[in-house]
This record gives C-alpha cells, structure tokens and sequence, in this order.
C-alpha cells in the first residue's frame, strides 16, 4: 500500500469562513457541490455517499470538524481507507478561501487507476463549493 494525496486548488468563496462551515455541516448541501459525473447522492444526519460514473459508491463520515477551519470526512468502509478533508480560511467578514484534500492508502495498481478520477472530482468539488 501506498499512500495517495491530491490536494485541490484554492477557491475563493463569497461568504464568511463560519457561514461556508455551517453550510457544509448540512450533509445535504453537498449535493450542490457535487460535480456532474455524480451519479447518486444520498445524506443524512451524520453522513453522506456518493457514486462517480465507473467508481463504486462511497459513504463518508465526520472524523472530525474545527470551527470555521476544518471538517474532516472518513470513508465508512474498510475496503477502501481515505479521508477528504474540507480547508477553510477566512478573508474578511464576507469571503473565505476553501481547498479539499484527500489522503488514501491504496495498492499501485489501484492508485494508477484512481489518481486522475479522484483529482478531476476534487478540483469539481472545489468549483463547485465556490458558488454555494
């Protein structure tokens, strides 16, 4: 196993660092930030799980949250171990900057496989997450 980190360019977002951190607390506004190779999308109060076009359906959790700074997902399954973390940083009162980074252990083959997919859908992530 090796392991993998992307990490997705910085986005600015026109909204305080604590009201972007609110917003993604409510699982189901990730549904808005989703990139369109989404194919499903559930949430519910602690978690959420999405399914990419080719790629097997993924149920994140909290692992952990610093207000407004940082909410950190784990994937639910032991099959496949990573976390997408969510980085946010204040501008001023009406801006903040955010950036998604994710961290797997995966065997070569896998990683060659997933590298490109898990990094196109973290910079749509980020995108997206800028027009919230």
């Amino acid at each position: 196993m090796s392991l993998t980190q992307i990490e997705s360019k910085t986005v600015t977002v026109q909204k305080s660092a604590s009201a972007l951190f609110a917003e993604l607390q409510d699982f189901k506004n990730f549904k808005k930030a989703m990139p369109d190779s989404v194919i499903k999308f559930e949430s519910d109060a602690t978690s959420f799980l999405f399914g990419l076009k080719g790629m097997p359906e993924v149920r994140l959790v909290v692992q952990e949250q610093v207000e407004p700074e940082l909410i950190k997902f784990k994937s639910a399954s032991s099959k496949i171990d990573f976390s997408l973390s969510c980085h946010i940083k204040g501008i001023n009162s009406t801006s903040c900057e955010t950036k998604f980074s994710f961290e797997g252990n995966f065997n070569p083959m896998l990683k060659m496989m997933v590298e490109r997919p898990l990094k196109n859908f973290i910079e749509n992530l980020a995108d997206k997450t800028a027009t919230l």
